[in-house]
């Protein structure tokens, strides 16, 4: 395994005119650590999807974790974690979790993948907020703070029922990783996987993504998990078909394409599914 750091060394001086507010003439200094097989693969995607022009550097983990050296940019020592310089800081700013990078970055160099915030003739009010924008902030956070969680559990149960342990203890182990999937896993899942179809089936007008019709920083996030329920969490083309269709559309966009191959170039392989 390896970590890879990207380094963004060009960008379009038209973008950043139209989209920065602090540095509209800058061109910024932004780096990316990302850990192989690893959820931070959007933020390549993402880097794709706004024309960023970057390289990748790699380096091997440590004994399967990332190398202390993280933690110099970060106290957890965790990736991915965005560096941003730009005129008039003193110091880099450090960004960690995937859900801040995609919305900071969005924020200054591509508000055109968030939706308009504002009904016609409601601004500032509450409620005046449109479904689009709704949905946006919402599947942010849900991408982590929902479907993450219970594929996180799924992999934790996989690990455990599979993992080497005497003879005699394996039956006791399959017990409790069965309970904990029939309990609580498969139904959960069920759960989120039909509200997400449901989710797609009313678009906001008619639109195939789930905020519109057109792709948003909220589809991005939810790209990897969709992508890892299809080994861990009962995501099937026959149960959700339009959910599927979704995720296809997704994953032959031509930013996704070009980022997953750039991993691959460098690395050898991509696995999304955990």
């Amino acid at each position: 395994m390896s970590l890879c750091v990207l380094r963004l060394s060009a960008f379009q001086t038209s973008i950043l005119q139209e989209y920065s507010s602090t540095a509209p003439y800058i061109v910024p200094d932004i780096q990316s650590a990302r850990l192989e097989k690893s959820r931070s693969q959007r933020i390549l995607w993402l880097f794709e999807e706004l024309n960023m022009e970057y390289e990748i550097k790699t380096y091997k983990r440590e004994n399967m974790l990332a190398p202390e050296i993280l933690k110099k940019i970060h106290p957890l020592g965790k990736a991915p974690i965005v560096s941003v310089e730009g005129q008039g800081m003193s110091q880099p700013l450090v960004l960690a979790e995937s859900g801040l990078m995609v919305e900071y970055i969005l924020d200054h160099f591509g508000p055109n993948l968030i939706p308009g915030k504002w009904a016609d003739g409601k601004k500032g009010r509450i409620g005046g907020e449109t479904e689009g924008w709704l949905r946006y902030r919402y599947f942010m956070h849900y991408a982590e703070g929902s479907m993450m969680v219970l594929l996180v559990v799924s992999i934790l149960m996989n690990s455990i029922k599979n993992g080497p342990v005497p003879f005699f203890i394996k039956p006791i182990t399959n017990v409790i990783t069965g309970k904990v999937d029939s309990l609580y896993l498969t139904p959960n899942f069920k759960t989120h996987l039909s509200f997400l179809e449901s989710q797609i089936a009313t678009s906001p007008s008619g639109g195939e993504f789930l905020c519109g019709r057109e792709l948003t920083g909220a589809d991005i996030m939810m790209s990897f998990p969709l992508a890892a329920a299809k080994a861990q969490g009962g995501f099937t083309q026959e149960k959700y078909p339009k959910l599927w269709a979704y995720l296809e559309r997704l994953e032959s966009r031509e930013a996704y394409k070009r980022a997953v191959q750039k991993i691959i170039d460098v690395e050898g392989s991509y696995d999304s599914t955990l």
